[in-house]
Formats: structure tokens, sequence, C-alpha cells
């Protein structure tokens, strides 16, 4: 994936999937996330996967359980995200093919998530932990380990994240809402692309 930016799509009903989806892809973000808290999620999942599984990486979101691992697999979806760390989670998304990214908030949880086989990490929520969190934190971690930042996190800070060692961002509310059309998740998808895009060159 050229960038790496995920799309939380909270709220999201199956009906709407396909044409926010689009919205999204056409705009430059390929990762795309439904929470397991919206309307029926599985079936969004399945419908974005079938019409955009070559384009994008399509999952869910708030996945807590093994249980909800398999049936993000069965869906369709190839990533799992979580809002919190639990190994057996983990590999069960790795067992099944799927990729992980439990939330972490500290040390401790970083290196459990990556010694059960986390992809990434997501840092939530980053408001708390700050960029100076996420510098101490990058300061033990492996270099290579992703670090997604996420909660709180915008456009106008990509860049200062960037410097602190952020990865990549996951970013909800700023890009869509229930009931949001997709032609305004559109304009909202092409201005975070926009301010990722600086903010990634003017960091590297």
């Amino acid at each position: 994936m050229k960038r790496k930016l995920i799309a939380i799509l909270r709220g999201l009903k199956p009906e709407e999937a396909i044409d926010v989806a689009e919205a999204l892809v056409s705009e430059g973000i390929e990762i795309i996330e439904v929470p397991l808290n919206s309307p029926r999620p599985f079936e969004s999942i399945e419908r974005m996967a079938n019409a955009l599984g070559e384009r994008a990486l399509i999952g869910a979101g708030t996945v807590l359980t093994v249980d909800e691992v398999g049936q993000v697999a069965h869906a369709g979806g190839k990533i799992c995200v979580s809002p919190d760390c639990k190994p057996a989670v983990i590999k069960a998304a790795k067992g099944a093919g799927v990729a992980s990214y439990p939330g972490v908030f500290t040390a401790t949880e970083c290196f459990a998530a990556l010694e059960a086989g986390a992809d990434g990490l997501k840092l939530f929520p980053a408001f708390l932990a700050g960029q100076a969190g996420l510098q101490a934190l990058r300061a033990v971690l492996p270099q290579e380990t992703e670090v997604y930042a996420v909660g709180g996190v915008g456009g106008p800070e990509f860049a200062d994240w960037f410097a602190a060692g952020a990865s990549g961002f996951g970013i909800g509310s700023a890009l869509y809402s229930p009931g949001d059309s997709a032609s305004k998740v559109a304009e909202a998808a092409r201005g975070l692309v926009q301010a990722y895009d600086l903010a990634r060159s003017s960091s590297s």
C-alpha cells in the first residue's frame, strides 16, 4: 500500500459500503476498517472485499475476540485492528492469514504484541501518549516495527508525528461519520492524503 493511512468507518452501513470505499480508494486511501460495533459489519466487509479486494486492504476494527477474527476472515477481511492487546486474538489472526494490528500504550503491551506475531502496532489513544511518548517507545522497539498513531491525530499534526516515529495513522471521524455521502468522504480523503504526502516528503 502506498500510504499508511487507515480509514476507520465506524457506523458504516452495508448499503453504503461500496460507494464509500470506492471514494476512499479513488483518493488514495487503500486500507479500510469497519469497526465491529457498526451495523452488520461483516456484511459491509464482505461487500467491500468482493468489490475492492484487489485494490485495497479491507478488514475490521474493534476486534476483541478469537471468534470475531474467524468471522472477519470468513467475510474476506484481510486485516484485524484492535483497541487492546490480546495475544490469543493476534495469534488467531495470523493463523487465519489476516494481518493483526493490536492496540498498545505501554512498552509491555508493545513487546507482548510483537512476541505474539503482530504485523504492526496501533498506539491508542495517541493523543494521550503524545509524541514524546511515541519517541520513548521508539527508542526501545525494533526499528522495523510499524506504529500507527490512532486517536486524536489529524492532518495538521502528521509531520510532527512522523518526526516522533509514527509509521502511519488511523483516521475516524475526520474521514467518515455515519450518514456522510461518498462525495463528502472523497473530499475529506483528498485533504488528508495531501496532508500526508506533504508531511511525508518534508520528513524524508
